[in-house]
């Protein structure tokens, strides 16, 4: 049985979003909040989640954010905003698709199943990510090198494991910051270089002469596996 978590701040949608998604043969959960929605997601590792966009205590955009860099769970947002940038947004971040509310019930229906059929069709990510001689176990967020683990900070470790995702692709600063951080983060790209400066301590033979970790002048950085 399909396992789906709801994340949404209206008690009324909620329950008609749960009669009828288990009037379709899948398991619900529900969150009303984004902290308790982000615990719940991590807890039970649902197959599908159905994201409110404004939500008390950390908001659907967050919530989005930090999943996206934990696991590869479709994410269906709830949106009662209909400015392109929202729906923009929320893409970027790792969305696979959203519904704009009011929506009709048919309409979510398909839409949910779509994306559980096409994530079964899709590659699962494994859980250690290795390349080299470093491994990324995103079930323990943790790094090692050489089978030592590594004294991550954990946005170290986050930028890590998005490096190493992305193995190849250059990332201006301002990207960076915006994937990692979030866009609501008040410092400015000197936070990317320090980190990057930390994390080649940790991961580079010679920190100063990176080989991994790469200065692309006038862009950013890009990781080589």
């Amino acid at each position: 049985m399909k396992k789906i978590l709801v994340v949404d701040d209206e008690p009324t949608l909620v329950a008609t979003l749960k009669y009828n998604l288990e009037r379709e043969g899948y398991q619900v959960i529900t969150a009303s909040d984004g902290e308790s929605g982000l615990f719940l997601a991590r807890a039970n590792r649902p197959d599908l989640i159905l994201l409110d966009l404004m939500l008390p205590v950390l908001d659907g955009l967050e919530v989005c954010r930090i999943l996206r860099r934990e696991m590869s769970v479709p994410i269906l947002m709830l949106t009662a905003k209909v400015e392109e940038v929202d729906k923009v947004v929320g893409l970027e971040l790792g969305a696979d698709d959203y519904v704009t509310k009011p929506f009709s019930m048919r309409e979510l229906l398909a839409r949910v199943r779509a994306l559980l059929r096409r994530a079964e069709t899709a590659p699962a990510e494994a859980e250690l990510l290795t390349t080299g001689d470093l491994q990324v176990d995103l079930r323990r967020r943790e790094a090692s090198r050489h089978g030592r683990a590594l004294a991550l900070k954990p946005k170290e470790y986050e930028l890590l494991l998005f490096f190493v995702r992305n193995r190849g692709r250059a990332f201006t600063r301002e990207e960076l910051l915006s994937r990692i951080w979030g866009y609501d983060f008040a410092g400015d790209t000197r936070t990317v270089d320090v980190h990057v400066r930390w994390l080649r301590q940790k991961i580079e033979e010679e920190p100063a002469s990176p080989t991994r970790l790469i200065t692309m002048r006038g862009v950013g950085y890009r990781f080589e596996g």
